[in-house]
């Protein structure tokens, strides 16, 4: 009963109150104020090392724009003797090309066992052999013809003597009046007809000799034309072959382009002079079997003409034993399209410049401490490769072989060695700070 008194409110309090105790609003005051005072301080702080960074700040460093100069790659020409060499191309074809015919009519007996298409047929071998028992019998009969003719001469120079004998029997000491006394047109008539009849001797043996076809010097058959057993007829053609010794190659060229080598020098002259002992050599290059080859050869003549339509004119150039096959090497076959690279003389005090570094036909941009330089060349020869200039360059010239969109005498340009200094002294530079903020 007790408790339950002390814990009722006692009638004269008010009944609104919230159980706060007087004073809380004062601390909540204080609290605020205590918050504020912090938060002041906080921005006063930061404000103070704000101005403290600003007042001992470096100032940052001003680096100026570097405007690159135009890179470009450079070649280095040097002044010496240059070989002049002269190209050209042009199909190879044989030297000698033959049309196998017989001379003689008659039934052919033999046929070579290589005469077909790519048989190789050594000189003087028996190609074709036709029916030589007619021819024979011709020999024979011939031959029978000068032994009557001998006999008749013989007998007349008999009758001769007995016949002067006579006379000087007669008449001695005097000679006589008409030659028919000593029988001299008789002697004249029998020498005759022997003489003929050694001479249709002479043609029935040659006859014979010409059943038997052969040529004078190695061929490789193109192509037959006769089989065993068949008729032939003198001019019929049985065949055709090249010969195997050379072939030929014919190359067409510029006219100023013959000023280069001395191919005039390689040929008979018209005044009966000897032809030059050395002319020029060659390198005839082509492709075969999936690979390039390369023979020897020489320049023998000029055709002697201009071609009306394209005015350049031909030289020959002659390529020997072109199915010599050592050094794994092929044989050089006519009908394959050749390059050929003529040695022409040589040119004095000369730069080679890529043609790729020359400009408007005779200009070439030179680099002379990391300067661009226009200069005008003496171009006395070009080919697809390089022009030879014989002044306009100084020894060990450094020329641009870049392409620029404008260009300026004395312009500044950067050379790749250049670029590469760069690179060194930015790799350098990076290293030499990476150490300093180490330390």
């Amino acid at each position: 009963m007790a408790k339950s008194e002390i814990d009722k409110p006692k009638a004269n309090e008010p009944s609104g109150r919230t159980g706060a105790r007087p004073g809380g609003w004062v601390r909540s005051i204080i609290a605020l104020v205590v918050q504020l005072i912090v938060a002041f301080a906080i921005i006063a702080l930061a404000v103070l090392a704000v101005l403290i960074l600003i007042k001992y700040r470096k100032p940052p460093q001003r680096e100026e724009p570097v405007a690159l100069s135009p890179l470009v790659e450079v070649e280095q020409l040097m002044v010496q003797d240059i070989q002049m060499i002269v190209r050209g191309y042009g199909t190879v074809s044989p030297r000698v090309e033959v049309e196998i015919v017989p001379e003689v009519p008659g039934k052919v007996v033999y046929v070579h066992p290589l005469l077909k298409a790519g048989g190789l047929i050594r000189a003087k071998e028996r190609i074709i052999q036709i029916e030589p028992r007619d021819y024979e019998l011709a020999v024979q009969q011939a031959d029978a013809t000068v032994a009557e003719a001998q006999v008749r001469l013989d007998t007349e120079k008999a009758e001769a003597d007995v016949a002067r004998q006579e006379w000087e029997q007669l008449h001695p000491n005097t000679e006589p009046s008409s030659p028919l006394v000593l029988r001299q047109p008789q002697i004249r008539r029998a020498e005759a007809s022997l003489k003929s009849a050694k001479a249709q001797l002479a043609v029935a043996e040659l006859r014979l000799e010409r059943t038997s076809l052969s040529l004078p010097f190695d061929v490789l058959v193109m192509d037959e034309r006769v089989d065993l057993g068949q008729y032939v007829v003198v001019g019929q053609s049985l065949g055709s072959a090249y010969g195997v010794e050379a072939v030929e190659i014919e190359v067409p060229l510029e006219d100023d382009e013959l000023a280069w080598f001395d191919v005039f020098d390689s040929t008979a002259q018209l005044n009966g002079n000897k032809a030059s002992a050395k002319p020029c050599t060659a390198q005839v290059k082509a492709d075969f079997g999936g690979a390039e080859h390369i023979w020897e050869g020489r320049v023998v003549r000029t055709t002697g003409q201009v071609d009306r339509t394209s005015r350049m004119v031909s030289v020959v150039v002659e390529v020997a034993n072109p199915f010599d096959t050592s050094g794994g090497k092929p044989p050089l076959l006519p009908g394959v399209f050749a390059e050929v690279l003529i040695e022409g003389n040589v040119l004095k005090n000369a730069v080679a410049v890529p043609r790729d570094a020359v400009r408007e036909s005779n200009k070439v941009w030179a680099v002379n401490d990391n300067r661009l330089h226009i200069r005008t060349l003496e171009i006395a020869r070009a080919d697809k490769e390089f022009a030879y200039a014989i002044s306009g360059l100084e020894e060990g010239a450094q020329i641009v072989l870049s392409s620029l969109d404008m260009v300026t005498e004395g312009m500044a340009v950067r050379t790749q060695a250049d670029k590469v200094a760069e690179s060194t002294q930015t790799i350098m530079g990076d290293g030499v700070s990476a150490e300093t903020e180490a330390n």
